[in-house]
């Protein structure tokens, strides 16, 4: 069990993708409303932004901003800029296809620049970054999300969005 726990956690990216999509389709079984493809991109998306972006980003908050880290300036300026993000994914959730993007967008250019810095060995000492490798699958993820809930929204008539 603890090697379980321990996997989850070194791979975070995977796990939270893998519990959001879990959400979302308990949160669809559960639902009494029809099912369509806008509904659904709409569910799965939400819950992904919660998990992925909200609890991901609020848990690299609280890495950079413990107590042993916090005599560190740049890793209290990096934990307030990960509670912002998480913030915004919190809120992006119930929020619009803006509001989604803008979500995806900010974390996604942090996840690859601080991914570029650390390959171009930009770290400082003793500093690796909160990311690896493995946290693009929350971009790419994100993205193809937002991509098919476009496409169902624009596929359903005005009268049909206004039922939603």
């Amino acid at each position: 069990m603890t090697q379980v726990l321990h996997w989850a956690l070194e791979y975070r990216a995977l796990t939270l993708v893998l519990i959001g999509l879990a959400l979302a389709a308990l949160a669809l079984l559960v639902s009494d409303r029809a099912a369509h493809a806008l509904r659904t991109a709409q569910v799965v998306l939400r819950w992904f932004l919660l998990c992925s972006i909200g609890v991901g980003f609020l848990w690299v908050s609280a890495q950079q901003m413990l107590p042993q880290a916090a005599g560190s300036p740049l890793r209290f300026q990096l934990g307030l800029a990960a509670l912002g993000f998480a913030m915004v994914g919190f809120a992006s959730a119930w929020g619009g296809l803006g509001m989604r993007l803008a979500a995806l967008l900010g974390p996604s250019v942090w996840i690859l620049g601080g991914l570029l810095g650390k390959s171009a060995g930009l770290s400082g000492p003793g500093f690796d970054g909160p990311f690896g490798l493995g946290d693009l699958l929350a971009p790419l993820v994100g993205f193809a999300l937002l991509a098919w809930q476009f496409r169902a929204q624009r596929y359903r008539s005005v009268f049909a969005r206004s039922r939603l």
